[in-house]
């Protein structure tokens, strides 16, 4: 087992190969974070729209940022292996507040962060990223510092242009610091083959339903696969159609593929 916030750092990195993507359930909660470690996860990455509707607010930066912190250092401190937080455009006003989060989530103990450029310009992310940047050095700690390229996710600029526009992006941020790139919204596999053979770092995508598997995007170039918010909206999926059953019918089925109430708690004893 690693101890030291460098060695599961150091750990985290090396899982980042297309020859065996790392492949993130994206947990919310300290529950689904032991569920999916139990699983078989190498790491833990969280997901922002998850950890927001479990505390209460929307997805979108607006989730107070001491109340993420917390939910990121309760799930360092109960899982063996290496966590990744999503903090979404950095739950900061600017650069200097994006540096006081940076600083925040090493304390908490987790070893990167995914961080949005959203509908910001690149030239402000950058300013973000190097700010980032900037805190861990100044930390002494280590971070796999992920930028998320949002242009396919929001459709951003002429589709015929798109391409070259993430990539001009994305080299930008690896200059800026970014250890690699997420970029959201695309499964074509032309397309990611593409951004995988012109990027200098690894390639994080997310992927659902009807997108290749891992190995297929591993075959493609790519590093690392998220299913961002996805278990959680399952989860919560699962949680309307008991409680429409119940109020409906008056029947209990949608119950039936529950976790079994031993083997759940066992996930809480002391180790």
């Amino acid at each position: 087992m690693t101890t030291t916030q460098a060695e599961r750092a150091r750990l985290f990195r090396s899982l980042h190969t297309p020859a065996r993507p790392l492949a993130l359930a994206n947990a919310w909660d300290v529950a689904s974070a032991r569920v999916i470690e139990a699983a078989g996860a190498p790491a833990i990455a969280t997901t922002s729209a998850g950890v927001a509707w479990a505390l209460g607010s929307p997805d979108g930066d607006a989730l107070a940022r001491d109340r993420a912190l917390d939910l990121i250092a309760r799930i360092a401190a109960a899982v063996a292996v290496p966590v990744t937080a999503d903090i979404e455009g950095g739950y900061g006003q600017d650069a200097a507040g994006v540096a006081e989060t940076v600083t925040g989530v090493l304390e908490a103990g987790a070893v990167g962060v995914n961080i949005e450029d959203g509908t910001r310009t690149p030239a402000e992310f950058r300013e973000r990223l190097t700010a980032a940047r900037g805190a861990v050095e100044k930390s002494g700690g280590q971070l796999f510092l992920n930028a998320r390229v949002d242009t396919y996710l929001f459709g951003l600029g002429d589709p015929a242009t798109r391409l070259q526009d993430t990539l001009e992006r994305a080299r930008g941020y690896v200059e800026c610091g970014a250890d690699g790139i997420f970029v959201p919204g695309v499964a074509d596999p032309d397309t990611v083959k593409a951004l995988a053979a012109e990027l200098t770092v690894p390639l994080n995508v997310m992927a659902g339903p009807g997108a290749p598997d891992v190995a297929a995007l591993g075959a493609l170039g790519v590093a690392r696969v998220s299913v961002g918010s996805g278990v959680a909206q399952a989860a919560y999926a699962t949680a309307r159609r008991a409680a429409q059953e119940l109020y409906g019918t008056g029947g209990y089925q949608s119950l039936a593929d529950g976790i079994a109430f031993p083997e759940l708690n066992a996930l809480f004893a002391p180790r």
